[in-house]
């Protein structure tokens, strides 16, 4: 006879579960503004102290979206400025207040917090000194004007080099700027080499780069005005490395119209530059050793090296490596990393990882990737031990969730799990000079906090425990799941489960769409639809360069079929939405279906042709992204017009029977509304169930990108159109039996 003792306690344990969670409240609105994150961290090289931003969703409300481009328009976004130790947890505030900060970099000595302070309409230079616990602004000579960007220290920690405009850099900006905006004649002639909008690009991307003395605050210029792509100083301060670019014209085709070059010079000699490579189109992407004395790059698939000061490189990879003996057909590297004692490169192959002596004496795979790449994990390089004995790596799985790091030995070539679970690893950040690191931990649900360990992955000490007020509100759970589309090509999606989920029971659904989905992580949209009853789904979709339309009927809709066989999902009742390219795939996707009882097009684009020129904010990103970007195209429009016409939703407006709400920002510069509102008119003159919300204080977003205010009322006409078209056949059926 089966032992029955344990049945009452384990009936006892269901039963009190079940009433905590009836004593939990409804995640809201509100509750989704609330939710603190923390970002714009830095760990020092101690690893002792992070600093970070802790904000919440009204971080992001009240941006001036009409003043993007603007020179003159400075927003730091605001929150807590908090400094943490690693080793006991405690959290330091710096300021009382809300503040906004930004480019925390720490001292070579880790006793010292340099930071950017947004006061009024400028930035300043600010320095936090842990030991007195105070702050002082570093007063700099000539009172320049500051652009937001890296602060680095010099190795003495006497100093940093940061980047200013020139003294008349706003007026030219601002004449720009004003000429585009304010007119009152505006033209745009075809014939000069830069559009307009380019021309206030290029101009905003000027700087100069100044080294400021931080005990008296004077300033010495040591590079002029350039557009910096990255500066650089040498671990034994002798150098300063910088990557320029110069714009040469308004260029349709990605890597043209634009010449780059690296260069170096002395640092204390300004007239001492030299030129690594010499201004060109293609551009040549070096990667350094930590110290910055020695370089690598990639040229035609094999690896030179070059030690800083010196005129001779090194091919470390020609005639050592062969795919194919008979034909003699070369491997074609890329470069992973470099060892920290500088002597060796990790480089990487389609067949595997290979090590490398940096003096051209070896080179030797160490790691063979497996042979279904399709399948195999994804392994990401994030330290290299000071022994130079061991990879670590963070782990990913493709086709579930399993997470992690792994760790690999070079001696005996084995590869050794650290730590691999379900639980959702970011942002990783390690000490230079001790075996710590920072990284935020989900359980891939709930919103991440940050946690310390070392290499091993032992213990992960918590650092921060930023929203525990939600484990008294009724949160979502996720899963992931596989089905098939119309092509038979297995896909994953997310599913979020309704909050007071009961098993056995149909309930409404909600796709947001997008592209491909699988990582999971707390989600605010996916949690406000499983409060409202839903179920919620972030479906992937397998999209074809030359045929974008199809990918989204084809897909969307055989993961709706899936959850409505197993009987999860009421057939009736299912919406779908999107932001952005979402927005797009949403408005096209209803001209091809009805499937769907309700569509929500945030902030997406209904006409690709005449969005090709509607976006001037930003150039030519539209003409490139239908093109050969996400749009995927894959032709010009007078190339391939058929197509443009196939996925322009508004030119099938007719075919549409679904009931659309689209939503749009006065201020979106990224798709404007002028765009999504064509679908609007045209659906009213077909006579079609369609609603326009246009919020005025708006960008990219609708109400979410606004002020508070907005962001409730955009939920709001969210939830309520789904509830009105969910419950419509339902409605309609009981007015049939009452009268």
């Amino acid at each position: 006879m089966k032992n029955l003792s344990a049945f009452p306690l384990i009936l006892l344990g269901l039963l009190l579960s079940s009433l905590a969670f009836a004593q939990k409240t409804n995640f809201t609105v509100s509750d989704a503004i609330n939710v603190k994150s923390i970002g714009n961290t830095a760990l020092s090289d101690d690893g002792k102290l992070l600093a970070g931003l802790i904000s919440d969703g009204r971080a992001r409300f009240d941006v001036d979206h009409f003043r993007f481009q603007d020179p003159s328009y400075l927003n730091v976004l605001p929150g807590e400025f908090v400094i943490l130790d690693t080793q006991n947890g405690e959290m330091l505030y710096p300021y009382k207040e809300q503040s906004r900060v930004t480019s925390f970099s720490w001292s070579p000595n880790s006793k010292e917090l340099a930071f950017l302070e947004q006061k009024g309409d400028k930035l300043h230079l600010m320095l936090y000194d842990t030991n007195r616990k105070r702050i002082k602004e570093i007063k700099i000579n000539g009172n320049p004007l500051l652009a937001n960007s890296d602060l680095t220290w010099t190795s003495d920690g006497k100093s940093i080099l940061l980047h200013a405009r020139n003294h008349d850099w706003l007026d030219r900006a601002m004449a720009l700027y004003n000429e585009a905006t304010k007119g009152p004649v505006v033209v745009y002639d075809g014939n000069k080499p830069f559009l307009k909008w380019d021309e206030i690009r290029n101009t905003n991307a000027l700087t100069k780069v100044l080294k400021v003395n931080l005990t008296n605050g004077q300033s010495q210029e040591m590079l002029p005005e350039a557009n910096y792509g990255g500066v650089y100083l040498s671990e034994d301060n002798q150098f300063l490395i910088f990557n320029e670019a110069f714009p040469l014209k308004t260029s349709y085709v990605r890597n043209e119209g634009t010449e780059y070059q690296v260069s170096y010079k002395e640092l204390a000699n300004p007239d001492s530059t030299q030129i690594l490579y010499k201004r060109n189109e293609q551009r040549r992407n070096y990667n350094w050793s930590d110290s910055k004395a020695k370089f690598a790059w990639v040229d035609s698939g094999y690896v030179y090296v070059q030690t800083l000061g010196q005129l001779d490189s090194l091919n470390l990879t020609k005639g050592k490596a062969f795919t194919d003996e008979k034909k003699k057909k070369e491997v074609k590297f890329s470069i992973t990393s470099w060892s920290p004692s500088e002597n060796k490169l990790l480089l990487s192959s389609d067949k595997g990882y290979w090590l490398a002596n940096a003096q051209g004496e070896q080179l030797e795979m160490v790691y063979e990737f497996p042979e279904d790449k399709e399948k195999a994990p994804s392994l990401n390089l994030e330290h290299w031990s000071k022994d130079e004995n061991y990879l670590y790596f963070s782990y990913s799985e493709k086709d579930r969730w399993r997470r992690g790091f792994v760790r690999f030995d070079l001696t005996d070539r084995t590869m050794e799990d650290l730590i691999i679970d379900d639980r959702l690893y970011t942002g990783l950040q390690k000490a230079k000079h001790e075996d710590i690191v920072v990284l935020s931990l989900s359980d891939g649900d709930m919103p991440a906090d940050l946690v310390v360990s070392d290499w091993s992955f032992a213990e992960m000490k918590p650092l921060t425990h930023l929203n525990p007020w939600l484990a008294d509100k009724k949160m979502t759970r996720s899963e992931l799941i596989t089905y098939r589309n119309v092509d038979g090509k297995e896909l994953k999606g997310i599913l979020y489960y309704p909050v007071d989920y009961e098993e056995g029971k149909k309930y409404p659904l909600v796709c947001e769409v997008y592209e491909t989905f699988l990582a999971n992580g707390y989600n605010r949209n996916m949690n406000l639809f499983a409060n409202q009853g839903y179920f919620a789904l972030r479906p992937s979709v397998d999209l074809e360069m030359g045929y974008p339309g199809e990918a989204w009927v084809k897909g969307i809709t055989a993961a709706i079929n899936k959850l409505v066989d197993e009987g999860k999902v009421d057939n009736d009742k299912v919406g779908v939405q999107g932001g952005s390219y979402g927005g797009y795939a949403t408005s096209l996707l209803i001209t091809q279906t009805d499937r769907f009882a309700a569509a929500i097009n945030i902030s997406g684009k209904v006409n690709i042709i005449s969005f090709l020129g509607d976006s001037p904010k930003i150039g030519t990103r539209n003409y490139t992204a239908a093109e050969y970007g996400q749009d995927r195209i894959g032709s010009t429009l007078w190339d391939a017009p058929l197509k443009y016409l196939a996925t322009t939703a508004v030119l099938h407006a007719d075919r549409i029977k679904t009931p659309h709400m689209i939503m749009t920002g006065e201020g979106d510069w990224n798709v404007p509304g002028t765009n999504s509102r064509e679908l609007y008119y045209a659906m009213r003159r077909l006579g079609k169930d369609v609603v326009w919300v246009n919020y005025l204080n708006g960008g990219h977003g609708a109400g979410v990108a606004s002020n508070e205010r907005d962001f409730h009322d955009h939920w709001t006409r969210v939830f309520e159109f789904y509830e009105k078209h969910f419950n419509k056949k339902d409605k309609e059926e009981k007015d049939g039996e009452s009268s």
